[in-house]
């Protein structure tokens, strides 16, 4: 299978750089596949499951924030404020954010306050989907 080369950068870590056969990354409108000779593309990412797949191994999985992603010419940039690798998840904590961030959707406050805590949830779901696919 041809290969392409992926930079997988959060705010305060690289995750993974390196050479890749498959990358799926969460957009707005669901997941989106990559493979080597992608055609030229900017992309929205969003909180989620990002998949990856190094040449002769099993796919890894990542939880990753908001951010975007730059393909072209064979090289894929994924810029994200956070990305965590199963074995760095707190599954317990992730559990009390996931409550917490329902908790603040059901008080009656703004919109603001509504969407960042929405924002929140979607994260913890994200974090424990990658943390509980890790270990199938």
């Amino acid at each position: 299978m041809s290969t392409f080369t992926v930079h997988i950068l959060a705010a305060d870590k690289v995750l993974y750089e390196g050479e890749c056969e498959s990358l799926i990354i969460p957009t707005p409108w669901g997941q989106y596949g990559i493979l080597a000779h992608h055609c030229k593309a900017i992309c929205a990412i969003v909180a989620g499951r990002l998949t990856y797949r190094i040449p002769g191994e099993k796919a890894r999985y990542a939880a990753v924030s908001d951010g975007l992603a730059k393909i072209g010419d064979n090289d894929v940039l994924i810029l994200v404020d956070t990305a965590e690798r199963p074995e760095e998840i707190d599954i317990n904590k992730v559990s009390l954010a996931a409550d917490r961030a329902k908790e603040e959707m059901l008080q009656k406050r703004g919109m603001r306050e509504y969407h960042e805590a929405q924002a929140a949830l979607a994260r913890a779901i994200s974090r424990m989907d990658v943390h509980k696919k890790s270990f199938e």
